[in-house]
């Protein structure tokens, strides 16, 4: 091979290894933004819907660079921050406050599972989207869809448009309800149980809760983890309503360790010496965890869910949410 021949060549290979080195600088450079993005929430400086949106806004300029990883971090994450909340809290006061909001839980659930039967048929849904976009606003989100779906044998469609629904949602919740809380100028503990009863997902209302004030965070956090125990009977009712018999009902267990951290605080003298810091980093890891969250989103996503059950929900949030304040601020 002569000396011309072989100059071409490797100036072609030159050439064909460039954008690959690129990519690679790409990828490296986006790794190490997010990296960098997540240190940044975990300062004082970012609060939980700065972390949401500043999430979101990664994702859709830059891509995510640990999408495989996300719902696994999101999920560990999630359940440690909540557990974490309770080295903070106090079981008497928790018991008051679990007292109060009862019958807000009961009421909210029951008319919302109504309404979505009901809205869900004048929208002419299938009536398991139905049923799903509309536990998902009744109890926690998610975490109650994850749990309904396969009481109700939903497909992978169905499930995944009603997260999408409620997953929105959320997202708007968290920003939105502590700027309508200051301007109505709602108390703490008005704003932790509204909070509670009107916002879908543990996160979103620690969130928006944290973002507020310290006493509505911890009335937040207990009426909503009270509330999340719903998922149980509703998951059965909805296995007997749509003839699953022997489906699996998931059982949000780590609610069970916030109450013990919760006791062991109230209790064990020691724990006192040590609980402030615990609630210190959980909180700053609720924060890490909406960016994740944020993250998650991406304008598929949302471009999937479809006009039918968006409006379901919509109609949904928007009855509870107007209701449950009219109750609260009355009372």
């Amino acid at each position: 091979m002569t000396s011309h021949e072989t100059r071409p060549q490797s100036q072609t290979a030159a050439a064909a290894a460039t954008p690959a080195k690129r990519n690679l600088k790409r990828e490296a450079a986006v790794k190490a933004g997010f990296i960098l993005a997540l240190a940044l929430c975990a300062t004082p400086y970012v609060s939980a819907p700065i972390a949401l949106v500043g999430g979101f806004l990664f994702t859709l300029f830059f891509g995510h660079p640990f999408a495989k990883l996300n719902h696994k971090a999101t999920n560990i994450l999630l359940k440690a921050s909540v557990v974490g909340l309770g080295f903070g809290m106090n079981v008497h006061s928790a018991l008051q406050v679990g007292r109060e909001g009862l019958g807000l839980t009961i009421g909210s659930i029951t008319l919302v599972l109504t309404l979505g039967y009901f809205v869900g048929g004048w929208l002419k849904m299938p009536r398991k989207s139905s049923h799903l976009v509309a536990s998902g606003t009744a109890i926690c989100g998610g975490s109650a869809i994850a749990a309904v779906a396969p009481a109700v044998n939903a497909s992978e469609k169905e499930m995944s448009v009603s997260l999408g629904v409620v997953f929105l949602l959320n997202a708007i919740a968290l920003v939105l309800f502590p700027f309508v809380g200051h301007l109505l100028g709602l108390s703490q503990h008005q704003f932790g149980l509204w909070s509670a009863i009107a916002i879908h997902d543990t996160s979103s209302v620690v969130g928006a809760a944290s973002a507020y004030g310290d006493e509505a965070l911890q009335v937040a956090t207990t009426v909503k983890l009270a509330r999340a125990l719903w998922i149980i009977p509703v998951s059965l009712l909805s296995a007997i309503l749509f003839r699953s018999k022997g489906k699996k009902i998931s059982i949000p267990w780590f609610i069970f360790y916030f109450i013990l951290a919760m006791l062991a605080n109230s209790y064990i003298p020691f724990v006192s010496t040590f609980g402030p810091a615990v609630t210190s980093i959980s909180k700053t890891a609720l924060v890490v965890t909406l960016f994740l969250i944020g993250a998650g989103l991406s304008v598929e996503k949302i471009r999937s869910v479809g006009w039918k059950p968006l409006i379901l929900g919509i109609i949904l949030w928007v009855v509870v949410s107007v209701l449950s304040l009219l109750v609260i601020v009355n009372s």
